[in-house]
């Protein structure tokens, strides 16, 4: 696809604000820190294809006071029609907002929630799924200086008692059928039901009223925190992340420049609203880019339908987990989008997969690398020709070190780190909110330590190996589920994979391999026997896995991250007394019989997992 013009002009005419308050308003959003933010953003578009250039020449921008919402948004809003959003539905229809619309409607809702009695730094709980409100809502309350709490919109009651405790939440915001679940809360402010009308609740439609334009009472400090996420939770409780005015909307200028995005794109991201991801690509990466958010309907895509709705919505970028991209891999030859950007986001996808991909599409899918605590610190850029097996290189305002996990020394292999001695990277998290011990532990000794394992080439690209939790010691060797899986998933017939430590007499802990089969595959001996094979022709005696089981899913969050944990408890046995091919040679035998295997919801475990284990005879996740 023809690539968009880089840049858009610099500066379009101020609508008309209707009295006098026209100087007052523009001076509160056109500011040296907005002019300091394009000049940031552009100097990546420029060099968007020269990462050694951008990394060289690219500063972050550090202004005392920033208002993203304020002072980037309603700027480029300004006199623009262009399309900010596209809410896609079921049915084939869309909804489109421009910016200006949506600059003017989060300054009524702005108005709207202070007169609520919102204020800044007041926490705004917001439990919405994929439609208008969700993004009017974000932007207002940005521009009150509220700190927003995203949830995911299938919040138990549980969940929603635990989060607005720790979360110490003021005020909520949630769609109408959703309320019930805050019946057990204290919620000390305004409760804000969407979508319906709920006893006891105001109802969001009564801002619709309001057409006010927002005056903020004063400039925001660019330290304040405005965004806090709680990470998924896979093997504690979910940690509360706080993201400032500065370290979320200008640290993300490292996700847009590994993104690829240019003003006027049509951007697809499958997230979650409630998830840091749904922030990055579905929120500020777009927008700092000046592109189109094309919003896919609520829940699950249908991996038939997607290629079709890629080419009809016209999209030029389109970014999806690596369980997507897999699910997408029968359907390639659905329908031929014209996508100029394809990105993945977490691991690698398989050599396999990738070449399918672009053997169909035309398009390379280029890895990345980030995490809830940071905006994007690794991946292939644009212009540069994806490697199998390996994320990419630092982006630009980032220093990445592999430290030693026990001597803390940088090398070759390790820890994956940010530094942040000198000058500090803007997009590492303020820190974990109410847990000070926790983010002295992480913040506090220059560097922040990801908890995944990494390796560098020597022309500096990385390979991440799995969280420093789920490597183990095999016969006093490490081994990396996450190389095991990269290897198990090239066969055609796994269709999902998870590899966790199981007990073994002689070498401690061996792999087991959990594998989900690809349609049309007999969950059998036989296969199983094959795929273990394949692994052996991939992998090192050490490395692949000693057994393997057959399940109809895996265990997952609510962000679909495998939760390994459970994968253990509920697939990993005692391993048989047999050699360690190591000392008896050999590659995997025929498998013995696996039984029927479970079923999985979600974010639910497998209810029966397979009863055997196939023997090898004679012989993280990253965020």
């Amino acid at each position: 696809m023809t690539a968009r013009a880089s840049l858009p002009a610099r500066a379009r005419p101020a609508p008309p604000v209707e009295d006098a308050d026209a100087a007052p308003y523009w001076a509160a959003r056109r500011t040296a820190a907005s002019d300091g933010f394009r000049a940031a953003r552009d100097l990546l578009l420029r060099h968007r294809e020269d990462l050694d250039t951008a990394a060289g020449l690219f500063r972050w921008p550090r202004p005392e006071h920033f208002n993203w919402a304020l002072e980037w948004f309603d700027v480029v809003a300004a006199g623009n029609g262009g399309a900010a959003l596209e809410l896609l539905d079921r049915d084939g229809g869309a909804e489109s907002v421009s910016y200006e619309e949506l600059s003017r409607r989060s300054d009524a809702v702005a108005v709207w929630l202070t007169g609520l009695g919102v204020r800044r730094g007041d926490r705004l709980m917001v439990v919405l799924g994929t439609q208008r409100e969700l993004w009017e809502v974000l932007l207002a309350g940005m521009k009150t200086g509220a700190v927003l709490v995203p949830c995911h919109p299938e919040l138990t009651s549980a969940e929603a008692a635990d989060r607005v405790v720790r979360g110490r939440i003021d005020h909520v915001v949630c769609r109408a059928p959703s309320a019930g679940v805050f019946a057990g809360a204290e919620v000390p402010g305004v409760r804000i039901c969407v979508s319906g009308a709920v006893p006891g609740w105001t109802d969001y439609r009564d801002a619709d009223g309001e057409t006010g334009r927002f005056l903020p009472d004063g400039p925001t400090p660019s330290q304040d925190v405005a965004f806090c996420y709680f990470t998924s939770g896979t093997t504690a409780a979910p940690k509360l992340v706080a993201h400032t005015h500065l370290s979320y909307p200008a640290g993300h200028l490292s996700s847009l420049y590994w993104n690829g995005l240019l003003p006027g794109d049509r951007h697809v991201n499958v997230s979650s609203p409630g998830w840091a991801k749904h922030s990055w690509s579905s929120f500020f990466v777009p927008w700092n880019a000046e592109a189109t958010i094309v919003a896919l309907p609520e829940g699950p895509p249908d991996p038939a339908l997607l290629p079709g709705i890629l080419r009809d919505r016209a999209a030029d970028s389109f970014c999806a987990p690596p369980s997507l991209w897999q699910a997408l891999r029968p359907h390639l030859g659905a329908a031929a989008p014209r996508l100029r950007e394809a990105t993945s986001a977490g691991e690698p996808l398989p050599p396999g997969l990738a070449d399918e991909i672009r053997s169909a599409w035309g398009v390379p899918v280029r890895d990345g690398y980030g995490q809830t605590e940071t905006t994007a610190l690794i991946g292939t850029t644009p212009g540069t020709a994806p490697r199998p097996g390996l994320l990419g290189r630092p982006l630009p305002g980032y220093r990445i070190v592999l430290c030693d996990p026990e001597s803390g020394e940088p090398g070759e292999s390790g820890e994956i780190c940010v530094e942040l001695d000198g000058e500090r990277p803007v997009g590492v998290m303020a820190g974990y909110l109410e847990d000070p011990e926790r983010t002295e532990r992480v913040l506090g000794q220059g560097r922040y330590a990801t908890g995944d394992l990494g390796e560098r080439t020597g022309d500096g690209w990385i390979r991440v190996l799995g969280r420093r939790d789920d490597v183990f010691k095999s016969y006093g060797h490490r081994v990396s589920p996450y190389e095991a899986e990269a290897a198990l998933r090239t066969h055609p017939a796994v269709a999902e994979v998870a590899v966790v430590p199981v007990a073994h007499p002689e070498g401690g802990l061996v792999p087991l391999a959990v594998v989900v089969p690809a349609p049309g595959h007999e969950p059998d001996g036989a296969l199983a026997a094959e795929i273990l094979a394949h692994a052996a022709l991939a992998l090192s005696s050490v490395a692949r896995p000693e057994r393997l089981r057959f399940a109809a899913g895996l265990p997952r969050t609510a962000s679909s991250k495998i939760r390994r944990q459970a994968v253990r408890e509920l697939y990993a046995r005692p391993a048989a007394d047999a050699p360690h091919p190591s000392r008896a040679g050999g590659v995997p035998s025929a498998a013995g019989a696996v039984g029927s295997p479970g079923s999985t919801g979600t974010r639910a475990a497998p209810a029966t997992p397979s009863t055997s284990v196939a023997p090898r005879g004679t012989g993280e996740p990253t965020r």
